[in-house]
C-alpha cells in the first residue's frame, strides 16, 4: 500500500511583510509628532506638497541608493524649517518614523537644521540662507568633472533667499554654463523683502534658464513642471503657495 502522506515542509523563515506604500495623507500626522518651540511651521508647511511630489514621483534616489554615485541629489537650502522634509524622508523609509518625536532634542539626529552626517538621505547641512543654490551649482560641476552626466541635482530654496547675493551669482553662472542637470525649486510664499519685477521666474529666464511658475499645492501641476524638458539649460520651478503669516 502506497503511503500518500505528504512529507513535512522544511522549516523556512517567513518572508518579511512588505512596507506600506507612502501615503501623502499620513504626512500631517508625522509632522505633528515633531514638537518644540523652534518649529518654523510656515516654512515647513509651505514645502510639503512640492517635497512629496519630488520624492514620490521624480527623484531617483531611495534608502538603498543614498550612496550610489548615479543617484539624483536633493539639497534643502530652506533648512530652517525641516519638519516636512523629515516627514517625507521618514514616509519613504530613509529613517525610522520613531525618530520623529525626538525632533530638536539633544540626542536626536533630527536637528532644527538638517545635518548631512546625521540624517540619512540629506546631502548637505543647511539652514543659513543663500547657500543651497551655490552648492547645487558646485555639485553639478563636480559631477561633470567625474563624467557623471545622468544624475540630476535639485535644490529647494525660499523666495526670500533670492535677496542673498550668493544666489544671484549662482543664477548668473548656471544659465550661460548650460547646467542642464541643475533644477531649482523656489517656494514662493511672498516673504521676500524686495520681490522681482515681472515675477521670480523672469529673474531666472533673463539669465538663460528655463523657468515656469505653478500652483505649489497642485500635485499634477508640480509633476508636469518638474518633468519639463529643458535641453541645454537649467530649470527653475517657482511654486506659489499661500503668503507667510
Amino acid at each position: 500500500m502506497t503511503n500518500t502522506t505528504a512529507a513535512p515542509a522544511p522549516d523556512r523563515q517567513a518572508a518579511p511583510a512588505p512596507l506600506p506604500s507612502p501615503d501623502f495623507r499620513d504626512l500631517p500626522r508625522l509632522i505633528a509628532l515633531m514638537t518644540g518651540a523652534e518649529k518654523h511651521a510656515p516654512a515647513a508647511h509651505s514645502t510639503l506638497d512640492a517635497l512629496w511630489v519630488l520624492y514620490n514621483r521624480v527623484l531617483r534616489v531611495t534608502p538603498d541608493t543614498v550612496d550610489d554615485p548615479g543617484r539624483d541629489r536633493f539639497l534643502l537650502s530652506k533648512g530652517h524649517g525641516p519638519m516636512a522634509y523629515y516627514a517625507v524622508l521618514a514616509a519613504h523609509g530613509f529613517f525610522d518614523k520613531a525618530l520623529l518625536p525626538g525632533f530638536g532634542s539633544y540626542d536626536s539626529p533630527l536637528g532644527h537644521h538638517p545635518d548631512r552626517l546625521l540624517v540619512p538621505g540629506a546631502e548637505i547641512g543647511s539652514g543659513s540662507l543663500g547657500h543651497g543654490l551655490p552648492l547645487a551649482v558646485g555639485t553639478v560641476l563636480g559631477l561633470r568633472a567625474q563624467g557623471l552626466t545622468d544624475p540630476r541635482v535639485w535644490v529647494l530654496i525660499g523666495d526670500a533667499e533670492l535677496d542673498e547675493g550668493s544666489n544671484h551669482e549662482a543664477i548668473a553662472h548656471a544659465g550661460p554654463a548650460g547646467l542642464e542637470q541643475l533644477h531649482t525649486l523656489v517656494i514662493d510664499n511672498a516673504s521676500a523683502t524686495h520681490g522681482w519685477p515681472g515675477g521670480i521666474a523672469s529673474r531666472f529666464a533673463s539669465a538663460g534658464w528655463d523657468a515656469v511658475t505653478v500652483d505649489g499645492r497642485d500635485h499634477e501641476a508640480l509633476y508636469e513642471a518638474f518633468t519639463t524638458p529643458h535641453p541645454g539649460r537649467p530649470l527653475a520651478v517657482v511654486a506659489r503657495v499661500e503668503p507667510k503669516n
